[in-house]
């Protein structure tokens, strides 16, 4: 094995250890925050004053789920802006409803919602575990929080069999109501779900108020393909940009201003206190202009700022090729893809392209462009929505992958790598970053 694959595989491992210990946002916060810790960054609260140290190290989080990371350059904001990167911490899923108790044939079953654009026939036959965030009252009737996780397999969703469905593989649709609650148990009787939560995350006294918890493929991710060419795992959409965007940050230096957003709530809009759309990101901006040495103006500090926007991107599948435009049909491991789209779905413009596109050559990084077949529709990311919030210049680049929103999807197992190569060169240019008039 070359020097080259087995740092490859060494970054795959430390991914595939972050993804497994993930399964939802309240979870990935709490491991990227695990990493910055590690790496030398100090939390920050909201809720208080921040005494900011130049080249200091930090991090805020919100609602569990959202997280800012930051270093506080030594050079003033007005002469080098900030550097951002940008991802989002939810991927699709199915949600326990609140109140999800059903009781069908003697098995008990839970009520799910579908939270976000989810790709619905990877979840069948799946062994599936619980995980989430539960509000819960104590002893002393104090209202507390705490990350759980049933890890075992506790569920299934089983399909129908195709004897009792001869349309199965040319006409089966699903009914996210009535066709894929989880089978948890067999039982004689309803079962009341909080009291399951009780007896296995709670000590005696102590009462479940609420809860946030969705199931996930306990599946763990892994390297796959004859050349071990591919990494297969759920939530590659969008953890693997969180991780990413995580390390590049903490091989940053401390001359520039550095940053890393992690939103929640990209996959349902956005629109949230803790998404993009929200003004959590807007917010740490003012902080360290307030913080700076020389007063540094917000409009004049985002002016000379970048923002990458970090999402997946569809590579091409052999299967459906057509589904492509031919000129933009990105190949796994072929390298980061620059996503394009005049509808500004994605935000970038020619400027931050050949910005992306200089970065990538200074560290000999392959790169890509994608751009949707005029015929067909295209996602979006917190791209635009953060550029048309702070005023920005932002360009909306990602790994190339296939069976995006699956409970399980794949990426090149090159690529990962590659694209935190690039954002940690960003994180380190020296100066003010600009395409020069003529």
């Amino acid at each position: 094995m070359t020097t080259k694959q087995s740092n490859v595989d060494a970054f795959n491992r430390q991914l595939g250890d972050f993804i497994n210990l993930s399964p939802t946002p309240f979870h990935a916060v709490s491991s990227m925050a695990e990493m910055l810790i590690e790496a030398g960054f100090t939390a920050l609260s909201e809720a208080q004053e921040w005494s900011l140290e130049q080249g200091g190290k930090y991090f805020v989080t919100r609602n569990g789920s959202s997280l800012i990371a930051f270093v506080v350059g030594t050079d003033g904001l007005a002469e080098t802006g900030i550097r951002m990167a940008g991802a989002h911490t939810d991927s699709p899923c199915l949600m326990v409803k609140p109140q999800p108790e059903l009781w069908n044939n003697q098995y008990f079953q839970l009520g799910v919602e579908v939270y976000g654009g989810a790709l619905l026939n990877p979840w069948f036959d799946r062994d599936l575990s619980i995980a989430g965030r539960l509000v819960y009252k104590d002893r002393d009737a104090q209202l507390k929080q705490k990350l759980i996780n049933f890890e075992d397999p506790v569920a299934v969703i089983p399909s129908l069999a195709i004897h009792l469905d001869r349309e199965a593989n040319s006409g089966r649709s699903i009914n996210a109501q009535t066709d894929i609650p989880p089978i948890l148990m067999q039982a004689q009787e309803k079962q009341d779900f909080n009291q399951l939560l009780s007896k296995r995350f709670l000590a005696d006294g102590e009462q479940v108020m609420d809860y946030e918890l969705c199931f996930y493929d306990v599946q763990q991710a892994a390297t796959v393909g004859l050349n071990k060419e591919f990494f297969a795992a759920a939530r590659l959409d969008n953890l693997l940009s969180c991780f990413v965007a995580t390390k590049a940050l903490i091989q940053a230096d401390t001359h520039s201003t550095s940053l890393i957003v992690c939103n929640d709530h990209e996959e349902v809009g956005s629109v949230s206190s803790v998404g993009a759309d929200g003004p959590f990101l807007e917010s740490v901006v003012e902080r360290l202009c307030a913080n700076d040495s020389q007063g540094a103006n917000k409009s004049r500090v985002l002016g000379s700022s970048l923002l990458i926007s970090c999402d997946n991107a569809h590579a091409v599948h052999p299967n459906f090729a057509s589904k492509h435009d031919g000129g933009h049909s990105p190949l796994l491991n072929g390298g980061p893809v620059i996503k394009v789209n005049v509808k500004q779905r994605y935000a970038t413009n020619g400027v931050t392209a050949s910005l992306f596109r200089q970065m990538c050559e200074l560290v000999d990084v392959p790169v890509q462009t994608f751009v949707s077949r005029s015929d067909l529709g295209c996602g979006s990311t917190i791209g635009p929505m953060t550029s048309a919030k702070l005023g920005v210049p932002t360009l909306d680049v990602g790994i190339p992958q296939l069976a995006m929103h699956s409970c399980r999807e794949l990426t090149g197992s090159a690529d990962p790598q590659r694209l935190t190569k690039v954002l940690a060169h960003f994180f380190n240019l020296p100066g003010r970053l600009k395409v020069d008039l003529e």
